[in-house]
C-alpha cells in the first residue's frame, strides 16, 4: 500500500503510540487538581515569552538574509513561523526541505541560499546550546550520556565551522579544481557544484562580518533565554518550586533528545523527553506528563498562530508544498556540453 511507504504515516503512528504510553497513568483527578492550582499570572508570562522566543528566532533569520534582501519585521516573523509549521507537519527533517521551497517560492531566494541559512541556524543554536550547557552544569550535574553528547555536538560544530570558513576562503580554488577534474567528463556535476557553491557562499558570507556573526549569535542566545523563561514560568504556574537552572536543564535535555525529529511536531517524543527530565527533580509522573503537554502546546501556539496568518494571507497550501518538494530537483538540467537548459533562478 502507498500509505505504508509514507513517512507521515509512520511518524503519526509512532506519535500516537508514544502519546498513549505517556498519558496512560494520568487520571482525571490529576487534571482537576492541576486546574485548581495553576497560577494564571505565571501562565500568561510563559505565553508571552513563548511569543518572544519565536520573535528572536525570526529576527535572527531576518539578519541572516539581510545581505540578500531586506524583509520587514512582521513579514519575517510570520514567514519564519510558516516555515516552522512545515517542520511540525513533516517529520524526519523533510520540513527543512519544505522551508526551502516556501522561502524560495514566496521571497525569491535561491534554494541553496536558504539551505545555507538553515546550516547557520543549526550552528548558532549549537554554540548557544553549549554555552547554556556549560553554565547550567556548574549548578546541576547532568547525566553522563548528555555530557558525552555535548562533546559530540561541540566537535561536530567545530568541524562544520572550519569547513564553512574553508569554503569561504577557497571557493574559487574549489571551482577551478572541479573545472579541471569534471568539466569534460561530467559537465553536469561541474555545473551543479559551481552553482551550489556560488549560492551557498552568499548565505554563509555573514561569517565574515563580526556584526552579523555576533548579532546572529546574540539572537540565538536571546532565544535560549526566552525559552528558558517559558519553562521557568510554566513550572511556577504549575506550583513546582524549582530554580531557573532546573528550567534550563529541562530545555537542554529536551533539545538534545529531539535533535532529529521523528514524529510530526515531535508529538510523543517531546512529552517523554520533558517528563523524564522532570523526574530527576522529584516531580510526580502525572504532573510531569501534564507539564510536558502544556509546554508542548506553548511551543506550538505562537508558531501555529503566526504561521497560519501568513499562509492564509498568501493563500499557500501546505499540501502543495509537500507535493512540490518531492518532485523538484536541486540542480537544473544541463546538456552534454554543460550548458544550462533551464534558468537557475531558484537554485
Amino acid at each position: 500500500m502507498a500509505l505504508l511507504k509514507k513517512k507521515q504515516f509512520w511518524g503519526t503512528l509512532i506519535a500516537v503510540a508514544l502519546m498513549v504510553y505517556c498519558v496512560k497513568d494520568v487520571r482525571f483527578a490529576d487534571i482537576e487538581a492541576l486546574y485548581y492550582r495553576v497560577n494564571l499570572l505565571y501562565l500568561l508570562l510563559a505565553i508571552l515569552f513563548s511569543f518572544l522566543f519565536i520573535l528572536s528566532k525570526a529576527l535572527r533569520w531576518k539578519m541572516m538574509v539581510s545581505q540578500q534582501k531586506k524583509i520587514t519585521g512582521w513579514r519575517s516573523i510570520s514567514l519564519y513561523s510558516a516555515g516552522q509549521i512545515l517542520n511540525i507537519v513533516m517529520p524526519l527533517l523533510t520540513g527543512q526541505v519544505g522551508r526551502m521551497f516556501l522561502f524560495s517560492k514566496n521571497e525569491g531566494f535561491k534554494k541553496t541560499f536558504i539551505f545555507s541559512t538553515i546550516v547557520l541556524e543549526i550552528i548558532f543554536d549549537s554554540i548557544s546550546l553549549l554555552i547554556f550547557l556549560l553554565m547550567t552544569s556548574v549548578v546541576i550535574a547532568f547525566p553522563e550520556e548528555y555530557r558525552s553528547m555535548s562533546y559530540i555536538i561541540g566537535s561536530i560544530t567545530l568541524v562544520v565551522m572550519i569547513l564553512l570558513y574553508l569554503i569561504l576562503s577557497f571557493q574559487q580554488s574549489i571551482v577551478d579544481f572541479c573545472h579541471r577534474k569534471y568539466r569534460d567528463k561530467w559537465p553536469s556535476l561541474y555545473i551543479g557544484i559551481k552553482k551550489f557553491l556560488r549560492s551557498f557562499v552568499q548565505g554563509i558570507n555573514l561569517l565574515k562580518s563580526s556584526q552579523h556573526f555576533f548579532g546572529s549569535l546574540g539572537y540565538s542566545i536571546a532565544g535560549w533565554i526566552t525559552h528558558t523563561l517559558v519553562v521557568y514560568f510554566l513550572l511556577l504556574s504549575f506550583g513546582f518550586d524549582l530554580p531557573i537552572f532546573a528550567a534550563a536543564s529541562v530545555m537542554i535535555i529536551n533539545t538534545i533528545a529531539l535533535m532529529v525529529p521523528i514524529t510530526p511536531g515531535n508529538a510523543g517524543t517531546f512529552e517523554i523527553a520533558v517528563s523524564t527530565s522532570l523526574a530527576a527533580f522529584s516531580v510526580a509522573k502525572a504532573d510531569a506528563v501534564l507539564f510536558a503537554l502544556a509546554l508542548h502546546l506553548l511551543d506550538l501556539l505562537p508558531i501555529a498562530l503566526l504561521g497560519f496568518i501568513y499562509l492564509q494571507m498568501e493563500k499557500i497550501s501546505i499540501k502543495d508544498i509537500k507535493a512540490e518538494h518531492e518532485e523538484d530537483y536541486v540542480f537544473d538540467k544541463v546538456d552534454e556540453d554543460g550548458l544550462l537548459i533551464e534558468n537557475e533562478e531558484n537554485i
